[in-house]
């Protein structure tokens, strides 16, 4: 299968390096991803009272990451089911009726938002209301190099959040928000039990 099929964490050689080229030389615009990492900034600013789970898949519903085919997005391993542990976030978000989810995963850069949502099972999809990434954005094509961490930030601190959890097995960008966030195995997902409390323990933080 050609790279440009793979998905959806993976850029074909030589495209990131290009694209993180392109970034350096251009200082204004890479000064706005620095100013979301502060803290002090951030909360200041935050005032509205919505519950907001950032939701990633891939090495979080369910283990690894997943192929786009002919035949639609199948999991990178045969013995790996999609969404294997929905079950597992249903039963732990079932106790916060007002939580949102925001999807913050590659799936929506590669399918669309509608179709990201859509692939949710229905008890986790009906909570969807948005996504960090948006085609319209003026850096939308540089998405895939911008870390996963200053993607949920943005959405953080211009819809005004104060309650919020990531779940993502990725935290480039999270540093000074790391309590907000669980962080996954992606050969585990949250099929380990550890991480399984993590979340439990963020949710209560965040949203008791």
């Amino acid at each position: 299968m050609p790279d440009r099929e793979r998905y959806p964490k993976q850029l074909v050689p030589g495209e990131s390096t290009v694209l993180r080229r392109w970034c350096s030389a251009q200082p204004v615009r890479c000064c706005y991803w620095n100013d979301m990492n502060q803290r002090d900034r951030i909360e200041s600013e935050s005032t509205s009272e919505r519950h907001v789970l950032f939701l990633d898949f891939d090495g979080t519903t369910h283990r690894q990451s997943a192929l786009r085919t002919r035949r639609g997005i199948v999991s990178s391993a045969p013995n790996i089911k999609l969404f294997e542990f929905a079950p597992v976030l249903v039963d732990c978000i079932k106790p916060y009726p007002q939580l949102e989810i925001v999807l913050s995963t590659s799936w929506v850069r590669a399918l669309g938002y509608q179709r990201a949502k859509n692939a949710l099972p229905v008890e986790l999809r009906e909570r969807v209301v948005g996504a960090t990434y948006h085609s319209k954005f003026y850096d939308a094509w540089a998405w895939p190099v911008i870390g996963r961490g200053i993607q949920v930030l943005r959405y953080v601190q211009t819809h005004h959040l104060t309650r919020w959890v990531a779940i993502d097995d990725e935290i480039d960008g999270f540093e000074e928000f790391l309590n907000h966030v669980v962080r996954c195995d992606v050969m585990l997902g949250l099929g380990d039990e550890a991480t399984q409390r993590l979340l439990r323990i963020r949710l209560a933080e965040q949203f008791g």
